[in-house]
């Protein structure tokens, strides 16, 4: 059973590199699902726990349709406290993200356009900060 990670954004192009960086990275060591909005997301979650396949990172944009990132992460941190939480923006208001990190306990936050460094390294130590 290989453990997933989830991506969430609204814009396509975006999905497919966060996909693209994330296999470069750890390869065939995670799952790698995509979702373009929040209830697509919960459906993926819900759908991987069934399986009994953990979501073990979920990276969401903060600017969204529907819900925000910031909701979204907050609802995900209520439901599954130990999934890693990053956001990803290019535009989230300050309180948003400060409000996230308080209370979801948001793992990192990452600006547009990213590096794939600053997105590996973000997953990598927050995975050994939640293993340690």
């Amino acid at each position: 059973m290989t453990p997933a990670i989830l991506c969430v954004d609204d814009e396509t192009t975006i999905l497919d590199t966060l996909k693209e960086q994330l296999v470069r990275r750890f390869g065939n060591r995670y799952a790698y699902e995509l979702a373009e909005n929040a209830e697509e997301a919960w459906e993926v979650i819900e759908e991987l726990n069934e399986d009994e396949i953990p979501v073990v990172v979920v990276v969401s944009d903060w600017l969204m349709p529907g819900v925000k990132g910031d909701e979204f992460l907050l609802q995900v941190h209520q439901k599954f406290p130990k999934m890693i939480k990053i956001m990803l923006t290019g535009q989230a208001d300050q309180e948003a993200i400060e409000r996230v990190q308080k209370e979801a306990v948001l793992d990192a936050y990452l600006q547009k356009p990213w590096t794939e460094e600053e997105l590996s390294n973000a997953i990598v130590s927050a995975l050994e900060s939640h293993d340690g």
